[in-house]
C-alpha cells in the first residue's frame, strides 16, 4: 500500500497553523502591512534592513552597505529605494550620499502582525 502525501498550498498551510494574530487583521492593517511584508519578500531587501537597523548610530549610507553584496551600487540603490518608498526606511541626502534609517512605526507594525498583538 502506497502512502500519499497530502499537498498544501500557502493558504492551507498557513490556516492549519496557530495564528499569528489573537485577533483578524481588520482590512486597514492588511493594506498597511501588505506591502511591507511584499517589500521583505526579497533576501536582498530583508538584509539591508537588518544591516541598517543593526548599523552604528541606527543609520547607514549607500557606501556602508556595499561590500555586504555582490550586488551593484546602483542595484543596491534601488532595493533601497523601494524600502523607502514602502514606510520601512526613511532617508536624508548629504552632499552625495544618501543615509537611510529604519522607521519605528514600521517595524511596529509588522511586530504586530508577527508577535500576535492586535493592529
Amino acid at each position: 500500500m502506497s502512502k500519499s502525501l497530502i499537498e498544501l498550498t500557502p493558504v492551507q498551510t498557513v490556516a492549519c497553523c496557530s495564528p499569528l494574530m489573537k485577533e483578524p487583521l481588520t482590512a486597514d492593517a492588511a493594506e498597511r502591512i501588505a506591502p511591507l511584508v511584499k517589500a521583505l519578500a526579497d533576501p536582498v531587501r530583508l538584509r539591508l534592513l537588518s544591516l541598517v537597523a543593526s548599523h552604528e548610530g541606527g543609520e547607514a549610507c549607500v557606501c556602508d552597505l556595499n561590500d555586504a553584496f555582490d550586488l551593484s551600487q546602483p542595484t543596491i540603490s534601488h532595493h533601497l529605494k523601494v524600502l523607502h518608498e514602502v514606510g520601512l526606511l526613511d532617508r536624508s541626502k548629504r552632499g552625495v550620499w544618501v543615509y537611510y534609517t529604519v522607521r519605528p512605526e514600521a517595524l511596529t507594525d509588522l511586530g504586530a502582525l508577527i508577535g500576535g498583538v492586535a493592529g
